[in-house]
């Protein structure tokens, strides 16, 4: 069973009274691409996060973001008495000296610097570390739920336009035998015209000529590798989801290049309209399984 690259999953906690949601979303990316956002305040905290998705996923761009529920405050104002008396106490004395007029209100107060700051709250580390670790597992089982459920609707999709692959093939092997069968009987009635022309033939030149002209169409290796590649393809939906996509895109690469020399081989017309057929079959089996893990 394969596995697809898009997967999504939710999860909450709460710790000390404040609460926490916690998402996992995955597309597809050729490499694995980790990113964890946290707030501030469980920065510190990235690392358990990583270390619990460690090998939870094989492939594709993965965003852990962690927010603040609604409702639950994750930093306090907090004001400095201290600091601010002093900057009153200097605005006074500024004023008495140089006769100045005016006041300082409390908006431009607050505004100074050191009088007011962003205060986070204190969580226990401990508890706080291993809830976001058992989130980011729930989540993730979720997110890989979902990539397994798309992953088994991509192999359906996949497995039918195989079966239409295979079908082309074989119209393919059908087309070129006749193509090949073709150039012989062309062949040996030239050498018959040539001969009732000029009442000289060679029959072993004349038997060398036409294996020349067989082996110059001959698509016989190529056909056996792409049906080859085809049972590859196959035998891949059993090795399990993880890292198979790769698998699967090299082998789709390599049915495009047998195809290619067929095509150029034949040098007939309805074979390069099943060539181009076949590879547009192939261009669409690439597109899915470009989100295949």
């Amino acid at each position: 069973m394969i596995a697809s690259m898009t997967g999504f999953g939710r999860a909450e906690l709460e710790v000390a009274g404040a609460a926490f949601q916690l998402e996992v979303r995955s597309v597809n990316q050729r490499h694995l691409d980790l990113q964890v956002r946290l707030p501030r305040a469980l920065a510190r905290f990235e690392p358990d996060v990583r270390r619990r998705l460690h090998g939870r996923f094989a492939r594709g761009k993965v965003e852990v973001t962690v927010t603040a529920r609604a409702g639950a405050p994750m930093e306090s104002l907090r004001i400095d008495e201290e600091v601010a008396a002093r900057y009153v106490q200097a605005a006074r004395s500024l004023a008495a000296r140089h006769g100045l007029g005016g006041a300082l209100d409390v908006g431009r107060l607050l505004a100074l610097p050191g009088v007011a700051r962003l205060a986070e709250p204190e969580l226990p580390d401990e508890a706080l570390g291993q809830a976001l670790a058992e989130a980011a597992s729930r989540a993730a089982d979720e997110a890989l739920a979902m990539r397994r459920a798309e992953g088994e609707a991509l192999e359906r999709e996949l497995r039918e336009r195989l079966a239409g692959v295979d079908a082309l093939v074989e119209r393919l092997s059908e087309r070129t035998g006749a193509v090949q069968a073709a150039a012989r009987e062309r062949l040996r009635k030239r050498a018959e015209q040539l001969a009732a022309e000029t009442g000289v033939v060679d029959p072993a030149r004349l038997a060398q000529e036409i294996v020349w002209a067989a082996d110059r169409l001959d698509v016989t290796e190529e056909l056996v590798r792409l049906r080859s590649h085809a049972e590859q393809f196959r035998a891949a939906f059993d090795l399990g989801a993880g890292g198979v996509g790769r698998r699967l895109e090299f082998l789709l690469q390599e049915m495009g290049r047998e195809a290619n020399t067929v095509g150029s081989k034949a040098g007939d017309a309805p074979v390069a309209h099943l060539v181009v057929e076949l590879k547009t079959e192939l261009e669409r089996m690439r597109e899915q399984v470009l989100n295949v893990e």
